[in-house]
């Protein structure tokens, strides 16, 4: 743990020293061509960086914030384009900060409605943080729980985590830079399509990347050679299937383990259905458009479906429970004691 706790020091420090040179690059070097190829050593060495983090929670986190999400920030950037580009020019500070954490500002008509929001958002943290809680307790009873049972409790377990982490990051961004910032989720329980789930409620900070990155120049390309129409359910195959390698690359980070395709496969198939579901809306025009109390169920079951079948397999082969158990209680001890100690040394209280 020690030398993993200083390979990440050593790792953000110099994380921090490129999103320097990017932003110097950004004030001196025109936007184009240029720019883009001055910025490929350091999209280069993001891709590097978490190979050098062995555990989960480090190697995860750095491997979506950085190798994923400040990578394609900085390739909108060499375009004049994206969050980290504004007119005037972003502060250092914020720059580095909306560069490296999954947070996207956003511009609020009105003090009180920006309090309004801010406490509902609390609300809605502290009801996530006890579900997490008593989710947790239900793992003490893994034996007596049906294998899909539990996978469906991985599934909450991964949206209540990912809504938790990025929350506390985006409220202290905010707190610190004193700006509103976009959520990271919109109630995705709630979703009455697929294309509702994934392009206005799941994980919008990549949502919002993945469009001008992805989409919008397959699209601008493929209308070239056909219709819109076309170059529309192309550009969602491209955007998903970048999602999917994108994924692929985290889980390795995580696990260590040789990719087997089936995470792709799995974004695929939803880039497949989505693409279907826009089609057929197109030709119905509203016609067969299902009450929400139908809608909803068929969606998060088909999420939940299609999971269970390509998403978790991979997920859990590198054991997440066990090691986020053990990473987890290492930590602990560090805090209490000042003593660091190898996650592999660790003994989790809720594995016995």
């Amino acid at each position: 743990m020690e030398g993993e706790v200083g390979n990440f020091i050593v790792v953000w420090i110099v994380v921090f020293a490129c999103l320097l040179y990017s932003y110097i690059i950004g004030k001196f070097i025109p936007k184009g061509t240029t720019r883009l190829l001055a910025l490929t050593i350091v999209t280069c060495l993001f891709l590097w960086f978490p190979l050098n983090l062995t555990t989960m929670h480090l190697g995860g986190l750095t491997s979506f914030f950085i190798a994923w999400l400040a990578n394609f920030k900085l390739l909108l950037f060499a375009f004049d384009k994206g969050p980290l580009s504004s007119h005037p020019p972003l502060p250092l500070s914020r720059f580095v900060a909306i560069a490296c954490l999954p947070i996207k500002l956003t511009h609020s008509p009105s003090r009180s409605k920006d309090i309004t929001n801010e406490k509902a958002t609390k609300r809605s943290l502290i009801m996530k943080l006890m579900l997490f809680g008593m989710l947790l307790k239900v793992y003490d009873y893994n034996e007596y729980i049906p294998p899909k049972a539990r996978m469906s409790l991985y599934c909450f377990h991964i949206y209540f985590m990912l809504e938790i982490v990025l929350a506390l990051l985006a409220y202290a961004a905010r707190t610190i830079f004193q700006v509103e910032l976009e959520p990271q989720f919109n109630e995705p329980y709630l979703a009455t399509s697929l294309q509702d789930f994934w392009g206005k409620r799941w994980n919008l900070m990549v949502t919002s990347i993945l469009h001008p990155t992805i989409y919008t120049p397959v699209h601008s390309i493929s209308s070239r050679v056909m219709s819109r129409t076309r170059a529309s359910l192309v550009a969602i195959l491209a955007t998903f299937l970048v999602s999917g390698l994108m994924h692929e690359f985290v889980f390795y980070n995580i696990g260590r383990l040789k990719p087997t395709g089936e995470v792709s496969c799995f974004f695929l198939l939803h880039g497949v259905l989505v693409s279907l579901e826009v089609c057929i809306k197109r030709v119905a025009r509203g016609k067969l458009d299902l009450p929400h109390i139908v809608a909803r169920p068929l969606t998060l079951g088909c999420v939940l479906a299609t999971s269970f079948w390509l998403f978790f397999p991979p997920f859990l082969r590198f054991e997440p429970d066990v090691r986020g158990c053990r990473e987890s209680v290492a930590f602990l001890k560090f805090v209490t004691t000042g003593r660091l100690i190898s996650p592999n040394n660790a003994s989790c209280p809720y594995l016995l």
